[in-house]
C-alpha cells in the first residue's frame, strides 16, 4: 500500500472528527475510592525530578471503572539483551483483557481525553495493513505515522516494561500528538479482530 493513501485516510479522519467535535475536555465526575489503588500508588511514587507527570487519580479511576487495569510502565532500551537500559520516561497504560485472554493497551491519557487523538482515529479508520517486512505490527504502526521502535530498526529491542506482568515489554505505537495504542491492537483491529475490548466503547472521545 502506498504511504500517500494511508496518510490521506488519516487526514480525512482527523478532519471529520474536528468538524464533528466541539466539546472541550473536562474532568471525570466519578468519586474516588478511599483506598489507594495499586496503579495509583505506583504513579504517585514518581518524583517530579524524574521529569514524569503523575497520573491524575480521575484518569486511573476511569481506566478501572471501565474494566481496565492501570499499569505504570518504564521505557527501556535493549530488552533483547540480558541487561536492558532503563530510560527516564514512565507512562501509564490501561490494559483491557477479554475472556479469551487477548489484551489491548491504550495510554491512559489517550483513553481519558474527550478530544480526538491520532491513535484513536487510526484505530477507528482500520486502514488496510498491506504487506510489511519484519514485525507486521511495528511496520503497520510506522505506516500509520507512529513509531514503536527504540533506537531504530535493530536487534537490541526496546519497549515499555513492567516486570512480572503478562506482557513484560509492550510495543506501544506512539503518534506525533503523543497518543498511543499498542501496535498489535491496532494491527488486529485493521482486520476487524477485537483484542481485549472494543476501544470505541470506552474512550471518552465518544462520550460527548
Amino acid at each position: 500500500m502506498k504511504r500517500s493513501i494511508i496518510n490521506w485516510s488519516l487526514v480525512l479522519a482527523v478532519s471529520l472528527a474536528a468538524c464533528g467535535s466541539g466539546v472541550a475536555d473536562s474532568s471525570f465526575a466519578g468519586s474516588t475510592s478511599a483506598a489507594v489503588a495499586p496503579g495509583m500508588a505506583a504513579a504517585q511514587s514518581l518524583s517530579q525530578e524524574d521529569g514524569n507527570a503523575v497520573e491524575a487519580p480521575t484518569v486511573i479511576n476511569y481506566c478501572e471503572r471501565t474494566g481496565g487495569v492501570y499499569e505504570l510502565r518504564r521505557a527501556e532500551y535493549g530488552t533483547n539483551n540480558p541487561h536492558p537500559l532503563p530510560l527516564a520516561r514512565y507512562a501509564g497504560f490501561c490494559k483491557y483483557t477479554a475472556a479469551d485472554t487477548s489484551r489491548i493497551y491504550i495510554l491512559a491519557s489517550t483513553l481519558y481525553t474527550k478530544l480526538p487523538t491520532l491513535a484513536v482515529l487510526a484505530y477507528e479508520a482500520k486502514v488496510p495493513t498491506g504487506s510489511c517486512q519484519g514485525n507486521p505490527a511495528s511496520c503497520y504502526c510506522t505506516l500509520l505515522g507512529g513509531s514503536d521502535q527504540f533506537g531504530g530498526t535493530s536487534l537490541a529491542g526496546g519497549g515499555w516494561v513492567l516486570k512480572n506482568s503478562v506482557d513484560p515489554s509492550l510495543e506501544a505505537c506512539i503518534f506525533p500528538d503523543m497518543s498511543s495504542i499498542d501496535s498489535w491492537g491496532l494491527a488486529y483491529h485493521a482486520h476487524s479482530i477485537i483484542r481485549g475490548i472494543d476501544l470505541t466503547k470506552v474512550v471518552r472521545y465518544h462520550q460527548n
